[in-house]
Order: C-alpha cells, then sequence, then structure tokens
C-alpha cells in the first residue's frame, strides 16, 4: 500500500489556475508548475484518509505505463493535508487541452453536424494502439468509452482513468468480476454480475471500443434512451 505521509506536497510544485471538470471521485483543474510554467491537469481525489484499491490500481498503471504516446503521461502522486476537511490526494497528469471525444461529437451535433468517418477512424486508431499497448501489459481497462479517451490540441489521442483496470497475472489470465459503464459493457462482463461461474478478458475492451465507434458516429451508445438497469439485460441477449 502507499503511504500518504510518503507523498510530497502538491504546494510546492504545482497551482491551480481554473477548473476543468468533475470526474466520478473529484473534480479536475488546470494547474501551472511553479518552476517552469507548464501546464498539467490534476484529478483531485478528496477528502480522504487512505488510498483504497482502485486508486492504487490506477496509480500503478500511470507510473508504469503511460510511457506510450496513446496514455495519458502521469507527471505523479501528491497529498496536500488538512486536518479540518480531510487530505487531498493529487493525480497529476497530462493537459487533454482537446477534451474528450464524447464532448467532440455532442458539440458537433448541436450544430446538426456528424464527425466524419476518416476522425471516427483516427481516434479508434489511436485508441486501439493504447488498448494493444495495455492488453501487451495484462491490462484490461474495464471503462473504454468516449468520456475516457481525450483529445490534445495538436491531434494526440489519450486513454485515461485507470481506477477500475485489472491487471491479469500469469496464474489468473480472464477475470470474473463486473465493473464498468453499462452501456459499453461486454455482455460476457455483464454476466458476471448474474452467475458466477462466467469470466472475461481483453477481448472485453474490444466490445467497449466498438460501442465507443457507434457512439461518436450516433451522438449516443446503443440503448441509450433505456434505464441503464434495463440494458443489462438486454445487452447480453
Amino acid at each position: 500500500m502507499i503511504g500518504l505521509e510518503s507523498l510530497a506536497d502538491p504546494s510546492d510544485t504545482w497551482e491551480i489556475t481554473e477548473t476543468i471538470g468533475k470526474g466520478t471521485y473529484g473534480k479536475v483543474y488546470k494547474v501551472s508548475n511553479k518552476k517552469d510554467g507548464s501546464m498539467a491537469a490534476v484529478k483531485i481525489l478528496d477528502p480522504i484518509s487512505d488510498v483504497d484499491e482502485e486508486i492504487e490500481a490506477e496509480y500503478n498503471i500511470l507510473k508504469s505505463l503511460s510511457n506510450h504516446p496513446n496514455v495519458v503521461m502521469f507527471y505523479g502522486m501528491y497529498y496536500k493535508a488538512d486536518q479540518y476537511v480531510g487530505g487531498q490526494l493529487w493525480l497529476v497528469l497530462e493537459l487533454c487541452d482537446g477534451g474528450s471525444v464524447t464532448d467532440l461529437v455532442k458539440s458537433m451535433l448541436k450544430d446538426r453536424q456528424r464527425l466524419d468517418e476518416a476522425i471516427i477512424s483516427f481516434i479508434l486508431y489511436g485508441a486501439l494502439l493504447g488498448l494493444q499497448h495495455l492488453h501487451n501489459n495484462r491490462i484490461i481497462h474495464r471503462d473504454v468509452k468516449g468520456n475516457n479517451i481525450l483529445l490534445t490540441t495538436e491531434g494526440g489521442v489519450k486513454l485515461v482513468d485507470f481506477g477500475v483496470s485489472a491487471q491479469l497475472t500469469s496464474a489468473r489470465l480472464r477475470r470474473n468480476t463486473s465493473v464498468g459503464t453499462p452501456f459499453w459493457m461486454a455482455p460476457e462482463v455483464i454476466a458476471c454480475e448474474q452467475q458466477y461461474d462466467y469470466s472475461y478478458d481483453v477481448r472485453c475492451d474490444v466490445w467497449s471500443l466498438g460501442i465507443t465507434a457507434i457512439e461518436l458516429a450516433d451522438g449516443d451508445p446503443p440503448l441509450s434512451t433505456m434505464h441503464p438497469v434495463k440494458a443489462l439485460f438486454k445487452i447480453p441477449r
């Protein structure tokens, strides 16, 4: 386990400049490096008293696998102590100023436009290269969707959000826990929730990317008008 006391205080290096968005576990901010002026993004998880399993999984994946052009770069994890409101855990990442591909397709649909097929192909190609890197290192992302594929202003395509990713060991090359976002989940992942003898492997990410392709073309994944629980029953059929 990572000890919070071993992590540096972010205030010595990073300064928050603006809010970018809100994630599952906290807000995301744009930060400036006090030493060289470079910009980054920080995901702040607060309040926190210890590092749980999901945070540790994301930290380990970012630390060891962010050296790929299609995985968001990782600049470090910090801890800002506060005895009154609880400490904040900072995950400092590469700034992807282009936003998510979901944001892109939604903004185009507002203008009654759709993403060109060549652009969809380019995004999927970058995401596939990122997934190939994860899979070669025995990692299943388990939450591939448009919101977890970010763009840089230079045209980079980056996979993000590894909080529910799973490490496959040589003794266990399949998983049997059901996680992900319902509309993008593969049938075999959903089946694990209903029958404990079911399992899945890295191919579930390929299904989710296929659903993401539909999302990029249509603006939403299939069954998006349905209640998520109903969708979970319908997808395996």
